[in-house]
């Protein structure tokens, strides 16, 4: 899926509804929603990367945690 695409002009504005009308209750609701919403765009381009994704966004996560 590429930003210039039919695909994501539909995926776009989808997000942006749950994000704001659905998921509103409770910023960790809207953030979880970003990251599956980032996860299922990054694997429309190649699903193989996606482990690194995972992968790099626990690292981080829990690395800033420590710090």
């Amino acid at each position: 899926m590429f930003f210039n695409s039919l695909a994501f002009a539909v995926f776009l504005p989808v997000v942006f509804f749950l994000y704001w009308f659905v998921f509103n209750k409770t910023k960790s609701t809207q953030n979880a929603l970003l990251i599956v919403a980032s996860y299922y765009f990054y694997s429309c381009w190649d699903w193989r990367f996606l482990f690194l994704l995972v992968f790099s966004t626990f690292l981080d996560y829990y690395t800033g945690i420590q710090i």
